[in-house]
């Protein structure tokens, strides 16, 4: 059997359903009614745990915290709806916390993010519009420094510099007595409780009194690198901040249009949330007590969100995680086919039912079935009399004619039945050639050359060779690809050379046999048989390369075992010519 791992055409090899894990955790009062729930909701392989692990308490932690982020989102943004106004749920409470949390994670998120992301701009505009201002109150207050360059206010050059301290008054004239033998020009301005002190002072002081300002309290006031005057730029800047303001107060009216419009969802998730994260509270509460129940199971991915809902909607205090299977575990399989492919399922598993990493051969099994069915039989009548007795028969001699399993089975006879049905009108047999030996009348819906195919032995033995080929290399395929995926060269080469054996083999045995040839020139074939000794040599080495020692004997069974699969198809001609003949 193959692996799953790749992507295939589901008409001809399928892949099992995707299985998540789930881990419910609820209090024991509810367990039971939860494994019931479990059941009918078609989780597979349900039990409990012996022990809750600390992991289980810590899942439980980590999604109080994330409903908690989520809470504090939509919070913020209801915080710019005014005082005292009002907004009620839309829906049910309990439409929203039935849902997973993933779900409502992503819906809240993609919701708040548009608003969050004008709350961070209007945030920047008022950072923006408090520098300015600042800026503005300071520079204003440099009256007689009104004309003076903004490049002399924060000069820095070879020789001398320049700065505007920012100091508390009651830190000024011990600072100033400290510093002032540094200083060779300053001016001191008192504002409220502050004094903005201009210095003019050599550089090799610089760093002894900007320290000296720092440790007493002081700043150093940035000045923009604009080439205007104080005063000009105190006129810029306001200008700046009328529109910076008006900008502002036009994004704070936009973020509250756009609350209001999901007011209503934002608190149907605020209330939903609040509710799950008590209920996540009483079950952190019931783990410190050991008076929970952990149930394990496995579910088809595309059930995750019903059965979260079933839960929610029957359990009070329950706690679902899910996650993807892990590499060493082995989930249980369950097959996805379409509705015609499906009954074919009960054939498959009475061989084998695939691992969950492997592929599902049901469709391939399907088609070859119903076509090797309907060509075995090949007649109205007994595919006539197949199908009543699927319908009214058969059903006398089972426990329960209504299980899965053999309704399922009754569907396989309908098909192939039906497909024998048809094969049975275009040759025209009915019992055999009865009908016609007794009236001299042939089916109306007959074909000459599919009756001659199906009722001439060596035609009908060429058919099934043909069919044997097909299906026989097509699982030769299916193992190729399954040994590249494994990179399994034994494998990879094996299945090369059966191939190549095959396209340049099968033309030499045509004329050697049958005295068939292609349209080539005779040294073609003499490359052919070249080519075939090379793939019988690539055989032998890749039976040592998977079986060692053993390869000596079994890359003979590679050979004859192609030749033996290929040849028992014929068997399709053994039993369709009995049914015509032995009438």
């Amino acid at each position: 059997m193959l692996r799953a791992d790749v992507n295939m055409i589901p008409l001809i090899v399928n892949t099992p359903d995707p299985m998540t894990k789930v881990r419910v955790l609820t209090t024991k009062d509810y367990s039971t009614k939860t494994l019931k729930t479990l059941h009918t909701a078609g989780v597979l392989h349900v039990e409990k745990s012996e022990e809750l692990k600390p992991v289980d308490k810590e899942a439980i932690e980590k999604e109080r915290r994330e409903i908690g982020e989520l809470l504090t989102c939509i919070n913020d943004i209801l915080s710019y709806i005014p005082e005292g106004e009002t907004a009620w749920p839309a829906e049910d409470v309990e439409i929203i916390y039935t849902r997973p949390l993933s779900e409502i994670d992503s819906e809240v998120r993609l919701l708040c993010t548009k608003l969050s992301n004008m709350h961070q701009k209007a945030a920047k505009l008022s950072e923006e519009i408090e520098k300015l201002q600042g800026l503005s109150k300071y520079l204003s207050s440099l009256g007689p420094l009104a004309d003076i360059s903004l490049r002399d206010l924060g000069f820095s050059g070879s020789y001398l510099f320049s700065r505007v301290f920012i100091l508390p008054n009651e830190a000024y004239q011990s600072l100033y007595h400290e510093i002032k033998d540094y200083l060779l020009d300053s001016n001191a301005i008192t504002l409220e409780n502050e004094t903005i002190f201009y210095i003019i002072a050599r550089v090799r002081d610089q760093k002894t009194v900007e320290s000296v300002v720092k440790s007493g309290g002081g700043e150093i006031l940035q000045i923009p690198e604009a080439d205007l005057t104080v005063r000009e730029f105190l006129e810029v800047t306001d200008g700046n901040i009328h529109s910076l303001e008006g900008e502002l107060a036009e994004l704070h009216a936009e973020i509250e249009r756009k609350t209001r419009e999901n007011l209503e969802k934002l608190v149907l998730f605020r209330e939903a949330l609040s509710a799950e994260t008590e209920r996540l509270a009483v079950l952190e509460k019931a783990c410190e007590a050991k008076y929970v129940t952990l149930i394990e199971g496995w579910i088809p991915e595309n059930n995750i969100e019903d059965t979260i809902s079933e839960l929610k909607e029957n359990i009070d205090f329950v706690f679902v995680d899910t996650r993807k299977p892990e590499q060493a575990e082995e989930p249980p399989t369950k097959l996805r086919n379409i509705g015609a492919l499906k009954p074919f399922e009960v054939l498959v598993n009475m061989f084998g039912t695939p691992k969950y990493r492997e592929w599902d051969p049901t469709p391939l099994t399907a088609y070859s079935f119903a076509v090797f069915f309907g060509l075995m039989l090949c007649d109205v009548a007994y595919a006539i009399g197949i199908i009543l007795a699927a319908r009214f028969l058969i059903r006398k001699f089972v426990d329960d004619p209504y299980s899965e399993g053999y309704r399922l089975f009754q569907r396989v006879l309908y098909i192939s039945g039906g497909v024998a049905l048809v094969l049975g009108l275009l040759t025209g047999n009915y019992l055999g050639d009865v009908y016609y030996l007794l009236f001299g009348v042939n089916s109306v819906l007959h074909l000459g050359p599919v009756r001659e195919w199906l009722t001439d032995p060596i035609s009908f033995i060429i058919l099934s060779s043909i069919l044997g080929l097909i299906h026989v290399n097509t699982a030769h395929m299916m193992a190729l690809i399954s040994g590249v995926i494994k990179r399994d060269k034994g494998i990879v080469v094996n299945k090369i050379a059966l191939f190549t054996l095959q396209i340049f083999g099968i033309p030499i045995i045509l004329l050697w046999l049958f005295n068939i040839s292609l349209p080539v020139s005779p040294g073609v074939y003499t490359i052919f048989l070249y080519i075939v000794g090379a793939s019988v040599v690539a055989i032998v080495v890749s039976s040592f390369m998977q079986r060692g020692g053993l390869g000596a004997i079994f890359w003979i069974f590679d050979l004859t075992g192609l030749l033996g699969d290929v040849m028992s198809y014929a068997i399709l001609a053994g039993v369709g010519l009995a049914t015509f003949y032995l009438v």
